[in-house]
C-alpha cells in the first residue's frame, strides 16, 4: 500500500495550495514543499532494500477481469526516476517561491505542479500497462496547464497547445502499442510482460507493437521529427521548464524505453529505429541550439540533444550502451535543471534573456556566474564534471557501433553532435557572463536573494560531487537502476581515465572544433539567417488548421444548442443500430405464454397512454402539462404497486408529489404558455422518430418478456444473498445500501449537487439587480388569493407534521426487511416540511429553521461516505455492510446492520436536497414581491403579533 501511497500523495496534496494561499506564500509553499518531501522520504526508506537487488510490489484489485488493477512496484530504475522527480519537483518548489511575482496566483501554480508530479511518480511506479497510460495522459493534461500558466500570453497559450496535440497524438498511438504488447504477453502487468521477450520478439505483432510505442515515446520525449513542441513550451514560467526539461515530462519516454528495454531491444528494428531517431536528433538540435539567442531556447534544444543522446545509447541494445544511458540521465538531470534555473534568475533580475544584449554579468552577478559556468562546463562534457564521464561512456559506445556495415558514420555524426554541443555551452557562458559590462539592461542586474539560488547550487554541488567521486556518488545507483533496465547484475566503471582510446581523441576533438565554432559564431549566425530552412511552428499550423477548420464546421453543423438535434441524432442512430440488428439477423418467436390481463391494468394502461398523449398535444399549456405529468407519474407508481414493487411505489409517489409542488413555485416566474418554437414539419419528423423509438422499445421489451433467459439473472443472486450477504430480507433496499451502494453513494452526491445548483442559479439571479426586476415581477402582474394561509390548513400540518415524522422514522427503521428505507423516509419528512411551508408561508417556517439546508447535504454525503470508509478498516472493500443481532431487555432480539449508517446519509441528503430546492425558489418569490407573514395565519387573532416584513 505504500508505494500506492507515495503515488496518491501529490494528487491528494493538490488540494493544500488552493487553501493555504490565504495564510500567506510561504505557508502555501512550504505545505506544496511538505507533501513532496513526505513522498520522497517514503521513497527513501524503500531504498535499501531496491538497492540490494529486492522489487517491492503493492498490489491492488479493481477490476482484474479486465486486467485493469492498481498494482505498482518499485525497483532501481522506477527508484532512479522517482527520487529525481522528488528530489527536483522539492527544489523547484524552492525556486519557484521566489520566482514568481506577486502577481502570480501561486496557490494555482502548485496545484498544478502536483498534479504533474504525481502523474509522474504514477507513471515511474506502475506496474500496470493500463494504469500507467492513464497516468501517461494525465502527464499530457497537467503540463498543458503549466505550460499555458501565463494565459495572457499567446505564445503561452500556443505552446500549452502545441505540446498537448503533438504527445497526446503520440499517447494514442502508445495505448495502441501497449494493448498489443498485452495481448501477446497474456497479461498487463509489466512484472509479467518483462518476462515474455521471446514470446514477444517472436510474435508477428511485435513490429507493429513497437512502432506505435516509439511514436508514444518519441513524441514525449521530442524526438525528432517531434521535437518542435518543446522549444515552443518555454512561453511557461522557468520553474516550469526546468522541471520539464530535467526530470519529468520530456524524461518519460526515455523511462519507458529504458522499461521496455528487456523486451523490445535487441533487434534490428530497435536498433534502427532507436539508435537512428535518436543520433539525428542529437546533431539536429545541437546545431539550432548553437544560433539561438534566447537563453530559454537554447537550453531547449540542448535538451532535445541530449535525449537524442540517451535515445541513441538506448538503442544500441548493449548492456555498456544502457548503462550510459542510464547515467547520462542523472548528469543531464542535474546540469540541466541548475542551467534553466540560472537563466530564470538573469531573466528575472535583467528582463531579458536574449544573449545580444547581455554579457559583462560575470561582474554584476557572480554567485549566478559561477553557478552557471560550472553546470554549463559539464553540459559540455568538460573534465573533470559529470557531464565529461557520460559523455566518454557515450563515444566509447558509439565509436564500437557500426551503421548499415558503416563503422565510421556514427562515430563521425556523433562527435559532430558532441562538437555542437562544447559550442553552445560555451556561447552560453560567454555571450551571456564575460565581456564588459554594458550600459543598456533593461534591468540592473545583481544576484537575487538566497532562496533563488540556492536550488540551482545544491545541483551544481551534486555534479561537482559525481565529476570527482562519481562511484561513491552515484555508482551504486546506476548499479540498481542499470541493473533493473537489462534485467541482469550491473557493476558500473566509472572513471576519467580509461587510456589513449578512440573515445578520448572524439572528445578532444569535440572540444576544440567547439571553441573554433564559438570564435567563428559571429559569421556562421549570418549564413545560418541567410538559409532557407524549415520552420516547425509554421508547419505545424498549416497541418493543424485545416483539421481544425473541418472539425469546427461538423461541431457547428451537429452542436448547434438545440437539444431536439441532440436527441433526435441520437434516437436515429440508435433506431437504425436496432433496426439493422433486427433486420439482418435471425430470431423466432418466444416461447413463453403471456400472463393474463385483468381490466384494471388495461384501464390503467390506456389512463397512461391519454396523459402520454395530451402531455405531448398541450404541452404549451405550462400548468397543464404539469399535471399530466403528476398523472403519469401516479399511474406508474401504480402499475409498480401492482407489480409488487412497493418500495419503487412510494418512492414514485413521493417524488410526484415532491417535484410537482417544487414545479408549480416555479411555473410562477414563467409565462403561462410557451411560445411555438417549432414548425409543422419539423414537429411531424420528430412524431415520426420519436414513434419509431417507442415501438422499437415496445418490441424488444416484448421480445425479451416472451422469451426464457438465455442466462441466470441477477436478480437471482441478489434473491439468495440478500439475507445471507446485507442482513435484510428487504432485497430492493440490501441492493441500494449494499450490493450497489457505491452507485447509491453516487445518486445521493449528484442529487445534492443539484440542489447546490439551484441555490447557485437562485443567488446569480437575486444578485443580478434590477436587470431581472422584469422577470421576477411577473407573478405580481396576476390577481393572487387573498386566503393565502387558511387557517384550516395550517392546523391541518401541524397535526400531520408529528405523524409524518414518526411515519419517517418507522419506514427508515424498517427499510431493511419491509418496505421503506432512507431515501422513502427522506421524501416523507421532506414532504411534511414543504406542506409547513405552504400551510404557514415562507417567513414564519424559515424563521423556525435550526439546521441549514446545506449542512444537511454535507453531513449527508459524509455520513455515507464514512461508512464506506468504514470497511477498509474490516479488510473489507467500499461500502461492504456488516450486521449482527442484539437483544434488550425488555425488547425482541432485532437486527443491527452498520448499512443503517449509510442509509442515515441518505435520509439527511435527500431531505437536505428537497428543503434547499425550495428555499431558493422561495427567495426568488420573496424578491419578486411576495408578502413575507410573520405569522402562521391570515386572520388576526388577539396578541398573535400579526404583521407583514
Amino acid at each position: 500500500m505504500s508505494l500506492a501511497l507515495i503515488a496518491a500523495l501529490p494528487f491528494l496534496g493538490a488540494l493544500l495550495p488552493g487553501l493555504l494561499i490565504r495564510s500567506g506564500r510561504n505557508a502555501c509553499a512550504l505545505a506544496t514543499g511538505t507533501v513532496t518531501a513526505l513522498a520522497l522520504l517514503m521513497l527513501g526508506l524503500h531504498a535499501p532494500a531496491v538497492l540490494s537487488g529486492e522489487v517491492i510490489h503493492t498490489r491492488i484489485e479493481w477490476m482484474p477481469a479486465l486486467g485493469l488493477n492498481a498494482n505498482f512496484f518499485l525497483d532501481g530504475l522506477g527508484l532512479l526516476f522517482a527520487g529525481l522527480i522528488l528530489g527536483i519537483g522539492l527544489l523547484i518548489i524552492l525556486y519557484a517561491r521566489f520566482y514568481l511575482s506577486s502577481r502570480d496566483p501561486m496557490g494555482q501554480f502548485y496545484t498544478y505542479l502536483l498534479l504533474f508530479q504525481g502523474a509522474m511518480v504514477g507513471i515511474v511506479l506502475s506496474d500496470n500497462i493500463l494504469l500507467l497510460l492513464v497516468f501517461w495522459e494525465l502527464t499530457s493534461l497537467s503540463s498543458f496547464l503549466l505550460i499555458g500558466y501565463w494565459k495572457h500570453l499567446p505564445e503561452g497559450r500556443q505552446g500549452a497547445r502545441m505540446a498537448l496535440a503533438v504527445t497526446g497524438t503520440g499517447g494514442l498511438a502508445m495505448i495502441a502499442g501497449m494493448l498489443i504488447l498485452g495481448q501477446i504477453a497474456g497479461s498487463y502487468d509489466l512484472s509479467v510482460i518483462l518476462q515474455s521477450r521471446e514470446a514477444i520478439q517472436a510474435s508477428d505483432w511485435y513490429l507493429p507493437a513497437l512502432v506505435l510505442i516509439l511514436l508514444g515515446c518519441f513524441t514525449k520525449s521530442a524526438q525528432f521529427p517531434f521535437h518542435f513542441w518543446l522549444p515552443h513550451a518555454m512561453a511557461a514560467p522557468t520553474p516550469v521548464s526546468a522541471y520539464l526539461h530535467s526530470a519529468t515530462m520530456v524524461k518519460a519516454g526515455l523511462f519507458l524505453m529504458a522499461r521496455m528495454w528487456p523486451v523490445l531491444a535487441g533487434t534490428p528494428e530497435w536498433f534502427y529505429l532507436v539508435a537512428t531517431t535518436g543520433l539525428v536528433t542529437m546533431v539536429v538540435a545541437a546545431k539550432i541550439a548553437l544560433f539561438k539567442d534566447d537563453l530559454k531556447a537554447l537550453l531547449a534544444f540542448s535538451t532535445v540533444s541530449h535525449l537524442g543522446l540517451v535515445t541513441m545509447l538506448l538503442g544500441f541494445g548493449t548492456k555498456a550502451a544502457a548503462i550510459a544511458a542510464i547515467f547520462h540521465i542523472i548528469n543531464h538531470a542535474t546540469f540541466k535543471a541548475a542551467l534553466f534555473m540560472c537563466a530564470g534568475i538573469v531573466d528575472h533580475e535583467t528582463h531579458t534573456r536574449d544573449l545580444k544584449r547581455l554579457g559583462g554579468l560575470r561582474r554584476l552577478m557572480p554567485v549566478t556566474f559561477a553557478l552557471s559556468t560550472i553546470a554549463a562546463l559539464s553540459m559540455a562534457g568538460v573534465p573533470p564534471l559529470n557531464g565529461f564521464l557520460s559523455k566518454e561512456m557515450m563515444l566509447e559506445e558509439v565509436a564500437h557501433t557500426a551503421w548499415a556495415g558503416q563503422v565510421w558514420l556514427m562515430p563521425a555524426f556523433a562527435t559532430l553532435g558532441a562538437l555542437f554541443s562544447v559550442a553552445y555551452s560555451l556561447r552560453f557562458i560567454a555571450h551571456g557572463f564575460l565581456g564588459p559590462v554594458r550600459k543598456d539592461y533593461p534591468s540592473k542586474p545583481h544576484d537575487p536573494p538566497f532562496g533563488m539560488w540556492a536550488a540551482p547550487a545544491v545541483l551544481v554541488l551534486l555534479l561537482v560531487a559525481i565529476g570527482l567521486a562519481p562511484m561513491p556518488v552515484a555508482g551504486w545507483l546506476v548499479d540498481a537502476a542499470a541493473g533493473a533496465t537489462t534485467g541482469g547484475l550491473v557493476h558500473a566503471h566509472i572513471s576519467h581515465w580509461h587510456g589513449l582510446t578512440p573515445a578520448l581523441w572524439m572528445s578532444v576533438a569535440a572540444i576544440g572544433g567547439g571553441l573554433i565554432l564559438l570564435s567563428a559564431h559571429r559569421p556562421l549566425m549570418r549564413a545560418w539567417l541567410a538559409t532557407p530552412r524549415p520552420e516547425a511552428k509554421r508547419l505545424f499550423d498549416g497541418v493543424l488548421e485545416p483539421l481544425a477548420t473541418a472539425a469546427r464546421g461538423v461541431t457547428q453543423g451537429l452542436h448547434d444548442g438545440a437539444l431536439s438535434r441532440y436527441f433526435a441524432i441520437a434516437t436515429v442512430a440508435v433506431v437504425t443500430a436496432g433496426a439493422a440488428a433486427f433486420l439482418t439477423g435471425s430470431h423466432q418467436g418466444g416461447t413463453r405464454a403471456p400472463t393474463p390481463v385483468d381490466l384494471v391494468p388495461v384501464v390503467g394502461w390506456f389512463l397512461l397512454i391519454a396523459a402520454t398523449v395530451a402531455l405531448v398535444l398541450r404541452h404549451h399549456d405550462r400548468f397543464l402539462s404539469l399535471v399530466f405529468v403528476g398523472v403519469v407519474g401516479l399511474i406508474v407508481s401504480m402499475g409498480f404497486a401492482y407489480l409488487s414493487a412497493p418500495d419503487l411505489a412510494l418512492t414514485q409517489i413521493l417524488v410526484e408529489v415532491a417535484t410537482v409542488i417544487l414545479l408549480l413555485l416555479a411555473l410562477n416566474f414563467l409565462p403561462k404558455r410557451t411560445p411555438a418554437e417549432t414548425g409543422l414539419a419539423r414537429r411531424l419528423r420528430d412524431g415520426a422518430i420519436a414513434c419509431a423509438a417507442g415501438l422499437g422499445s415496445g418490441g424488444l421489451i416484448y421480445l425479451l418478456m416472451t422469451r426464457n433467459a438465455a442466462f441466470p439473472s441477477i436478480a437471482d443472486y441478489h434473491l439468495a444473498n440478500a439475507k445471507t450477504g446485507g442482513g435484510g430480507t428487504n432485497v430492493v433496499n440490501v441492493i441500494l445500501v449494499d450490493f450497489r451502494g457505491f452507485d447509491t453513494f453516487g445518486e445521493i452526491t449528484v442529487l445534492g449537487i443539484a440542489a447546490l445548483v439551484i441555490f447557485a442559479l437562485t443567488e446569480t439571479v437575486l444578485r443580478a439587480g434590477p436587470a431581472n426586476d422584469r422577470l421576477l415581477g411577473w407573478s405580481q402582474r396576476h390577481r393572487q388569493a387573498g386566503d393565502r394561509h387558511p387557517l384550516m390548513f395550517v392546523v391541518a400540518t401541524r397535526m400531520v407534521l408529528p405523524i409524518a415524522l414518526m411515519v419517517g422514522i418507522y419506514i427508515f427503521l424498517r427499510g431493511h426487511n419491509l418496505p421503506g428505507g432512507g431515501f422513502i423516509a427522506g421524501l416523507v419528512v421532506a414532504v411534511a416540511a414543504l406542506m409547513q411551508y405552504m400551510a404557514s408561508g415562507f417567513g414564519w417556517t424559515s424563521a423556525r429553521k435550526r439546521v441549514e439546508y446545506h449542512a444537511l447535504i454535507a453531513v449527508g454525503v459524509l455520513i455515507a461516505a464514512a461508512a464506506g470508509v468504514g470497511s477498509w478498516f474490516a479488510g473489507r472493500p467500499f461500502l461492504t455492510s456488516a450486521y449482527g443481532y442484539v437483544t434488550l431487555p425488555p425488547l425482541e432480539k432485532f437486527e443491527l446492520a452498520t448499512a443503517m449508517v449509510f442509509d442515515i446519509g441518505v435520509f439527511l441528503t435527500v431531505l437536505g436536497a428537497v428543503m434547499l430546492a425550495l428555499a431558493s425558489i422561495s427567495r426568488i418569490a420573496v424578491r419578486a414581491g411576495e408578502r413575507v407573514s410573520a405569522t402562521p395565519y391570515d386572520v388576526d387573532l388577539p396578541g398573535d403579533g400579526y404583521g407583514d416584513r
